[in-house]
């Protein structure tokens, strides 16, 4: 018999890990495979292959020392130079005996959870929100999440007031609420955030004494006019954690790499502790050092990957207007937030779980329910564009065949800001 911890975390694999798997397995192929699947449901980032190879040849070779036990939040090398990176990135200082390294963005967000909340504290995310975060930060700490959801009309824009009263409401109950989470740049809806409207969200947690959890995996992905601001750039008093990785910015989710950054003296020692559960082996860590050990290189490289992502992202914008799929125009990241509400076969939430089986069992394409992300509203999918674009356009013609049924909800274009 487990724990009921461990019997929890074991009943919440979702079934669109399942589909993930599935799609791994058979995947498409247009001559050997084309009863195969495409795997539009993994945000990836596989742009970057080609660039890739080029530097692992350049790399300078495995030595002793690689192997030996290093420091178990961060070797004072990889921490330096990732330092250096966010420091010019973020346009605010970042020290790097603030820096905890674990293995992955997921398990840096576990340690800050963990960290901050006891087994019933909250976190308050306006909704939707990247789906894995119910497991990221609530599955091991015990947080309850609290969606604040956003306005389908107003195309989600991240607004304070839902926020405010789901905070209020928390309050009311007897809730204690320690942080309000997000991602920024956002996951699934590719949004990025102004200055403004973070400083909003900073002032409203100040306001009522919560922290700032922010994911910022995607912080070297963005594509489009509106430039990142990271929260550790915000005028505010309230406390931040911030979280990034090596999987999207730098292709590179097979190496388990996460980053938490914060400046209160307690949380680091608490995250330092909890590190010992989840370090970075001292091999990849020299590897990602020398990776990082050309600021200049390392600049480059991540313009040639914003410039890679957007141009795939505009692909799949067309081939999707081509087909008559109304979306949310992206800024950032791997993702298009797509509106499938007139497809669907019934109403509410039923009628997307039908639809998405659908798209999986008969098509053959594995994009993701937005009941995953917490979506307000039924009938929005993530759909994952940084792969080989005739991949990508194959998938979007067979979105296209799903018919347009009488009577079902707008498409987005009703509502502003599509594309």
């Amino acid at each position: 018999m487990v724990s009921r911890t461990a019997a929890a975390l074991a009943a919440a694999t979702p079934a669109i890990a399942e589909a993930h798997f599935r799609a791994e397995a058979y995947p498409y192929h247009p001559e050997r495979r084309p009863d195969g699947y495409l795997n539009l449901g993994t945000a990836e980032n596989r742009l970057l292959g080609d660039l890739l190879t080029r530097l692992a040849a350049e790399l300078p070779p495995f030595t002793e020392p690689d192997t030996r036990y290093a420091p178990l939040h961060g070797t004072p090398v990889l921490r330096e130079r990732i330092a250096e990176l966010l420091t010019g990135s973020y346009r605010a200082p970042v020290d790097p005996d603030h820096l905890v390294l674990v293995s992955g963005a997921s398990a840096a967000l576990d340690v800050i959870a963990s960290a901050l909340c006891d087994p019933g504290d909250a976190l308050v995310l306006p909704a939707p929100y990247y789906g894995a975060f119910d497991t990221d930060l609530g599955g091991r700490s015990g947080a309850r999440l609290i969606p604040a959801p956003l306005d389908p009309a107003d195309g989600f824009a991240l607004d304070p007031a839902p926020i405010d009263r789901a905070l209020r409401l928390a309050r009311r109950t007897g809730t204690a609420v320690r942080a309000i989470a997000l991602a920024s740049p956002h996951n699934p809806l590719g949004q990025v955030y102004s200055a403004e409207q973070l400083t909003g969200l900073a002032e409203l947690a100040a306001e009522h004494q919560v922290a700032l959890i922010g994911d910022q995996i995607y912080a070297h992905s963005v594509f489009g006019p509106r430039p990142f601001t990271a929260l550790e750039a915000l005028p505010t008093t309230a406390a931040r954690h911030t979280v990034w990785g090596f999987a999207k910015d730098f292709g590179l989710p097979g190496f388990k790499v996460g980053v938490l950054h914060t400046r209160d003296p307690e949380v680091l020692a608490a995250a330092r502790a909890l590190a010992y559960f989840a370090p970075v082996s001292t091999g990849t860590q020299a590897m990602l050092a020398a990776l990082l050990a050309d600021p200049a290189g390392t600049a480059a490289f991540l313009a040639e990957n914003r410039r890679r992502l957007g141009a795939s992202a505009t692909a799949a914008a067309d081939q999707l207007t081509r087909h008559g799929i109304a979306h949310r125009a992206a800024e950032a990241g791997c993702s298009l937030w797509i509106d499938l509400r007139d497809r669907l076969p019934e109403p509410g939430f039923a009628g997307e779980r039908r639809l998405w089986r659908d798209v999986l069992d008969r098509l053959r394409v594995n994009i993701l329910p937005g009941e995953a992300f917490h979506s307000p509203e039924p009938g929005w999918f993530r759909l994952c564009h940084p792969l080989d674009q005739a991949l990508v356009a194959e998938a979007i013609c067979r979105l296209g065949t799903l018919p347009v049924l009488a009577g079902a909800a707008p498409a987005a274009a009703a509502v502003g800001g599509a594309r």
